[in-house]
């Protein structure tokens, strides 16, 4: 299983230029969690930089992998990987849904770079 950052999923909306690897990640859906804050920060993102339609169009497209709400269990898990690495609040949780589910964490962000399971491509 494999879970997407935001990060990625915003550029393959924006500009649709990532690495090969990444895009063939996000389209195997049946393989995909989806942290349901990567829903907010996705949706919120497209809204601003283009039309309510193509925002929905992207959460359609995200709502096609399992998405995993935050619940406590994720919530205090989160707090340790903040602590421990760091990590802002969006990226701790989505950290600690990747440790809990044992996914691989698909991600351009430097905040993630050298943690366990993270597949990190520094932005070009």
């Amino acid at each position: 299983m494999n879970i997407v950052d935001s990060s990625c999923w915003i550029e393959y909306y924006a500009t649709g230029d990532l690495e090969k690897e990444i895009v063939e990640t996000i389209e195997a859906v049946a393989e995909l969690l989806v942290p349901s804050i990567v829903v907010y920060e996705v949706f919120k993102k497209i809204l601003a930089d283009k039309t309510h339609y193509d925002a929905l169009a992207a959460v359609a497209h995200l709502r096609r992998g399992k998405i995993i709400d935050l619940n406590e269990e994720l919530a205090l898990i989160a707090v340790n990987a903040s602590r421990k690495h760091r990590l802002p609040l969006a990226d701790s949780i989505i950290y600690a849904t990747a440790q809990k589910h044992h996914c691989a964490l698909w991600t351009k962000d430097r905040h993630f770079a050298g943690l366990e399971c993270v597949r990190y491509f520094a932005k070009s």
